[in-house]
């Protein structure tokens, strides 16, 4: 068989499967890491200014410790969103960051 006859085998092949499935809406992954990076960056912010409004209203070992863990999230979500791990980061925010505002009401006086 030769190479032409081979290109026409391979396309009646693609032709009988149909389309190649086109992409219809959604991020293309660059555009979702530096979504989600510019997102996980202005929630550090907040986590920051939060902590520092918390402190000047109550010092406490706990609410460095709540605090300062939501900002090493932050920055964990950031690595995992350049190296590609996006969803998996994005989980991690929304988990942690719930648990950051579930512990500054049921644990900080």
């Amino acid at each position: 068989m030769s190479a032409a006859d081979q290109e026409r085998a391979q396309a009646q092949e693609q032709d009988e499967d149909g389309p190649p499935p086109v992409r219809t809406g959604g991020l293309a992954p660059r555009q979702a890491r530096r979504m989600r990076v510019a997102a996980a960056s202005v929630l550090m912010v907040a986590v920051a200014a939060v902590l520092v409004v918390r402190l000047a209203s109550r010092s406490s070992v706990l609410v460095v410790g709540v605090y300062g863990l939501a900002l090493i999230l932050c920055g964990g979500v950031i690595e995992l969103s350049r190296r590609g791990r996006t969803r998996l980061g994005t989980w991690l925010l929304v988990a942690g960051l719930a648990g950051a505002v579930a512990a500054d009401v049921f644990l900080i006086p």
